[in-house]
């Protein structure tokens, strides 16, 4: 009859391999928070939630103060998603709307370039409003970081003219 050895969770934290991966995941975290540019970092807030948005950036054409037509921000239009499975919706307001109830609205409060001229910028947007009391409700900022895509290009037709130019995002979800 063969004995087993339980090996509990203690007895592998206590192993110098254990101790070596849990201080590189500390450094890992340390790094990933370092790359957060300072005009959108939120230093002492935690994290309550962290989701993709996949989606469109609409454009509407517009006469501006000279006359002259250009392409101005409308509204995103995006799914959220949390572990490949869809868990709301983020729309003009800006607003985010989760399927458990919870919604915050916020503002923009800074913002850093993205890694390239054709992505949309980072933002830190302070949250004005909430309703429900699901995963995003005690949100007090909202990080939109990882974007890729959604910066309209090019010349608008006419007046009223739509664009919509695919994006996506990460937004982190923080509280005081």
């Amino acid at each position: 009859m063969k004995t087993r050895k339980l090996i509990t969770l203690a007895m592998l934290l206590a192993s110098p391999a254990a101790s070596l991966v849990t201080i590189a995941i500390l450094l890992t975290s340390t790094a990933v928070q370092a790359e957060v540019p300072a005009a959108i970092a939120e230093p002492g807030q935690q994290q309550i939630a962290f989701l993709h948005a996949e989606g469109v950036q609409v454009y509407e054409c517009k006469a501006g103060p000279n006359g002259a037509l250009a392409w101005a921000f409308r509204e995103p239009v995006a799914t959220l998603i949390e572990n490949g499975k869809t868990v709301g919706r983020h729309y003009a307001g800006p607003a985010w709307e989760l399927a458990d109830g919870s919604i915050v609205f916020a503002k923009v409060a800074g913002r850093a370039p993205a890694a390239s001229a054709a992505d949309i910028p980072l933002l830190k947007l302070e949250v004005t409003d909430r309703k429900g009391n699901g995963a995003v409700a005690g949100t007090t900022t909202i990080q939109r970081i990882n974007t890729k895509g959604g910066v309209a290009e090019g010349a608008c037709p006419a007046a009223g003219a739509l664009l919509a130019v695919p994006y996506s995002a990460d937004y982190a979800f923080l509280r005081k």
